[in-house]
């Protein structure tokens, strides 16, 4: 691990990076669990959104330099695959009875079980939030935080329900067809970034082709100020998103899709929690309004919101440097750290007035932080 000038250069090859995906037998079905990392390592547990796996989900957060250096350097991951959303998955029986969000929220309990993990770290986005929100309510002991991205805790709206029953009966009768992708398309990412007209499909496909590498564990170099606009790069992520969900087998998704259409109302559970908690959201997002709500039923003194500009709801691929100086404060609390010979050059697109300096005090975050500021230009 080198640095030269403002170019932040990252060797993963000379990393410790052996992951080994596990089939873990719980009380609902098997279920993967990736793991990556140093097993001596406190555990740091993800979930990912509806139809997505960690692939999908986190590799942009994972291979962002900042997030790689401080989440590596403190964690081993684990990975948690919903019930047959991993790479490769046959169809779950017909004969599999129908699984619940408390069912799922069990798994994790069971999934810690087998790895003999007791209290974890957590990360999940939106429905994943959900689940490891739930899991933390009913499992208060196994879990030392939450880091959440645009979260789900209330039942769904009229119009959420009504979705999710479009995509439901499209994924009954038609498969992973062209309209559940786009429907899919407009959970995960801002507006600005779905069919933009100044990125052809052509130059998005070939595009998609040359940063395939981008979205791999392997050799990355990143230098400020070279990359491609964040909304090019985040057309080129829905691309890549497009194809894996075409990978993805219907009737799974639409079991867990059920699931989460029917999940019950968690707010007042949110009271009894006093870990920190750091939420994520895309003032963009469908679920914007979810995750104001959700910060404010939760203890003022142990939660943070970090509202982040120019993003839909998947804010781990439209914006993941967003998350690197918040996730570096938020885990100093803790005692984590990152490694001193990285040189980072920041470049979080936050808005100055999205984060309330009060949510970072000492009583919730373990340290005084000052307001964080963009190199972004306001919009004239």
């Amino acid at each position: 691990m080198g640095d030269s000038g403002d170019s932040v250069y990252v060797d993963m090859e000379s990393t410790s990076l052996a992951g080994k995906e596990h089939l873990v037998k719980t009380g609902h079905g098997f279920i993967s669990v990736f793991v990556f990392g140093d097993l001596d390592k406190p555990a740091l547990v993800t979930y990912p959104d509806l139809a997505l796996n960690y692939i999908s989900c986190f590799q942009g957060l994972f291979t962002c330099p900042e997030a790689f250096s401080l989440l590596l350097h403190n964690f081993c991951i684990y990975h948690i695959c919903p019930p047959g959303h991993q790479l490769g998955a046959t169809v779950i029986g017909t004969d599999e009875r129908t699984i619940s969000v408390d069912d799922l929220a069990d798994q994790i309990a069971e999934i810690l079980d087998y790895f003999g993990l007791g209290s974890v770290m957590c990360m999940g986005v939106t429905a994943g939030a959900y689940i490891l929100s739930l899991f933390a309510i009913k499992y208060t002991q196994r879990v030392m935080g939450l880091i959440l991205v645009s979260p789900l805790c209330r039942a769904p709206s009229w119009s959420e329900w009504l979705c999710n029953k479009v995509m439901s009966n499209l994924l009954y009768i038609c498969g992973m067809c062209g309209l559940v992708k786009e429907l899919l398309l407009m959970r995960y990412f801002g507006k600005e970034v779905r069919g933009n007209a100044d990125v052809p499909e052509s130059d998005m496909v070939q595009s998609c082709r040359r940063v395939s590498a981008f979205f791999s564990y392997s050799r990355f170099s990143y230098i400020p100020g070279q990359e491609k606009s964040s909304i090019h790069l985040t057309s080129i992520k829905s691309t890549l998103i497009l194809q894996l969900l075409g990978e993805r087998q219907s009737p799974n998704v639409l079991r867990f899709l059920e699931a989460i259409n029917g999940r019950p109302d968690i707010t007042q559970g949110l009271k009894k929690l006093k870990f920190r908690s750091l939420i994520f959201v895309g003032e963009n997002s469908p679920f914007h309004s979810e995750a104001l709500h959700m910060t404010s039923k939760l203890d003022q003194r142990f939660s943070a919101l970090v509202e982040v500009r120019a993003s839909g709801s998947m804010v781990t691929e439209e914006q993941p440097d967003a998350m690197s100086i918040p996730l570096e404060y938020f885990l100093m609390g803790y005692g984590f750290y990152r490694p001193s010979q990285f040189s980072v050059s920041p470049r979080s697109p936050l808005s100055p007035t999205s984060i309330s300096p009060e949510l970072f005090s000492p009583e919730s975050m373990g340290v005084k932080l000052k307001p964080i500021k963009t190199r972004i230009p306001e919009e004239v």
